[in-house]
């Protein structure tokens, strides 16, 4: 690349360096120093002293667990529920673009306003779940649906899988926008039903866009904050404390911010050998 094309790239890339490249690597490093809050003393280098004691964190581990069955719960649900969404608004229905406009509705709100409003939603007492189901007969009592340990997770599921279904919806309509109506239209014809229409056509042109948000989702997901944060605060006992959030509590609580850099660090490589193994593995179904 000759020196004018980096001139050009230079206003996109100092902002990303900047802003995103630069205290990544700060943080990372904290992973290696006693780093604390308060404290007096010059922040000394340990090598892997942090990791190591890491590495006997069962409460750590067992936020990891919890943390990536809610990632792959999250991103498997927002997938198939936008998938069948997508290829519905891709039909041509009447008011079709009034149905895509409220699509993106939740896709609007902040994290925050989506936790306060499901907070109201999930309430014991006077939450509009609750009301319904009694309604219908579905429920005798009152359902404290953030507060128990079996349904807390489950119920937080939802809200995830509900705040990200509009962007995996979107980038998917887009995908399918890119589908030859000619090849759908010969398949048709050819006495082809809707699914093999969809397997046969339909679904070899989607699978790079499903592949690349599948990845991206999970990425998203996994480092998920504010929406549980809002919503349970990690509990209860724990049942909803994903390691972002024990980094988080474990920084700006206790104070021991090179011990939550640790962390950082360890979730950073875990997430990047599970989607080097998840992209290598649909690649070479690809070549195949």
């Amino acid at each position: 690349m000759d020196r004018d094309a980096w001139f050009l790239l230079l206003p996109a890339l100092l902002p990303v360096l900047l802003l995103s490249a630069g205290p990544l690597l700060y943080g990372l490093s904290l992973a290696f120093t006693d780093a604390q809050s308060g404290r007096t003393e010059v922040t000394r280098f340990t090598g892997l002293a942090n990791l190591a004691d890491l590495r006997l964190d069962s409460l750590f581990w067992d936020s990891f667990k919890i943390g990536l069955v809610w990632a792959l719960s999250v991103t498997a649900l927002q997938l198939l529920l936008s998938l069948g969404l997508a290829l519905l608004l891709d039909q041509d229905l009447r008011f079709r673009w009034l149905a895509r406009t409220l699509v993106l509705v939740p896709w609007a709100m902040p994290e925050v306003v989506v936790g306060v409003m499901w907070r109201l939603v999930y309430n014991q007492d006077a939450g509009i779940l609750n009301a319904t189901l009694r309604d219908l007969h579905l429920i005798s009592e009152n359902v404290d649906w953030l507060a128990g340990i079996s349904l807390a997770l489950p119920a937080v599921v939802v809200v995830g899988v509900w705040a990200g279904m509009p962007q995996t919806t979107v980038v998917l309509l887009a995908g399918l926008q890119n589908v030859p109506v000619d090849l759908r239209e010969a398949a048709a014809l050819d006495g082809a039903g809707p699914w093999r229409r969809f397997r046969a056509v339909t679904w070899p042109a989607l699978k790079p866009v499903v592949l690349a948000i599948t990845a991206l989702n999970f990425i998203w997901n996994f480092n998920s904050f504010g929406l549980v944060y809002v919503l349970t605060g990690g509990g209860p006992g724990g049942a909803t404390r994903l390691p972002m959030l024990f980094a988080y509590e474990e920084a700006f609580r206790y104070g021991q911010f090179g011990y939550a850099a640790a962390m950082g660090l360890v979730m950073v490589a875990v997430v990047a050998v599970l989607l080097t193994v998840f992209l290598r593995n649909r690649l070479k179904e690809d070549d195949l």
